[in-house]
């Protein structure tokens, strides 16, 4: 197996880590004047309005990351991914601000995604476009909404990108994918830098303009990582379960609102996983920090998987399954049972 030295990487990271942290606090006494503040509600957490913008200070740490300590070649073949990545950004942001109708979301996304399709960004699992490209649109689309819903309680979306994006640097490194190494290198300093004013208590929010940002490319990412000494049959699960917390979350929420009769798409709720967890007796840190928690474990499975066999790999996916819906059941009835009570 190919590999890549990690130096230039780190140097990627740490600079990303450096923009995001000295941009942040100017863009959270920015965000008040210009209105972007997220004011307490029923469905909230937080208790005292708080800034957003917080995605744009992500975005700035990883694009000057990239200019600055990228390979100029590679930057070249990623404009797709850069032009959809900012459009789903800037259709966050004005969300924040002026409330978006769902339909113009979801429109927004879908184009973003079916950009990086037109451009040779997709999913070859099936090797028939016929099912390969829609898989790419719903995996791209899901992921981002996947990020945005999980992005519910201080320091959770951020932290768990962090983690994803660390891992996604150490498989691109494995396998000598330079471009996909830079770019979740720079995520994932990116996400660092902000979660120094993001994490419990948080000081500034992201808002929909990170978290749509870091979903679109957390999943395109997942889609760019290339596995040439293992089998596709078997490496299709790695971005799966790098991105098991969202995928999870997503999935818990969708079903129990189907369950209830409510719309899971437009019905808000303390019904995340965060909060179930909260609801059994953590505190919201120790919530997010069991939630980390998971996901590096995921993430380890999924740097054990990329070199597995396949009945090594089915063996291990499969026990991961059986304790994801294990979880599902638990997590279900237990909110069932606080819904009764309350």
């Amino acid at each position: 197996m190919s590999s890549l030295n990690l130096l230039p990487l780190v140097f990627i990271a740490l600079g990303a880590l450096l923009v995001a942290a000295g941009t942040t606090p100017l863009v959270r006494r920015l965000a008040p004047r210009l209105g972007w503040v997220d004011r307490p509600a029923a469905r909230k957490m937080h208790t005292v309005p708080t800034p957003l913008l917080g995605g744009v200070a992500i975005y700035v740490a990883f694009v000057s990351a990239l200019l600055f300590f990228g390979d100029r070649f590679y930057i070249r073949q990623v404009v797709s991914i850069f032009v959809g990545a900012t459009a789903v950004s800037l259709m966050g942001l004005w969300d924040d601000r002026r409330s978006l109708p769902v339909g113009i979301k979801f429109l927004g996304q879908w184009l973003a995604a079916a950009l990086l399709v037109l451009t040779g960004i997709q999913v070859h699992l099936f090797h028939a476009p016929w099912i390969d490209v829609p898989l790419t649109l719903f995996w791209v689309v899901g992921i981002t909404n996947a990020l945005n819903l999980l992005d519910n309680m201080d320091g959770l979306a951020g932290g768990i990108a962090a983690i994803a994006a660390a891992h996604f640097t150490l498989l691109a490194t494995m396998s000598g994918q330079y471009l996909v190494g830079a770019l979740a290198a720079a995520l994932f300093g990116a996400c660092l830098g902000f979660l120094i004013y993001n994490f419990n208590p948080a000081r500034i929010f992201m808002g929909d303009s990170g978290s749509l940002f870091l979903g679109f490319l957390l999943a395109t990412l997942g889609i760019k990582l290339r596995f040439p000494d293992n089998v596709y049959i078997v490496t299709w699960m790695v971005p799966v379960l790098v991105l098991g917390v969202p995928l999870f979350d997503t999935t818990l929420v969708f079903l129990s609102r189907l369950r209830r009769g409510l719309n899971p798409l437009t019905t808000p709720g303390k019904d995340h996983v965060s909060h179930r967890l909260v609801q059994r007796g953590l505190s919201p840190r120790e919530a997010v920090l069991l939630l980390y928690l998971v996901a590096g474990g995921l993430g380890e499975v999924a740097l054990f998987v990329a070199q597995a066999d396949v009945l090594t790999g089915y063996v291990i996916g499969g026990i991961v399954l059986v304790l994801a819906l294990w979880a599902l059941w638990r997590l279900e009835c237990c909110y069932e049972r606080e819904d009764t009570r309350g």
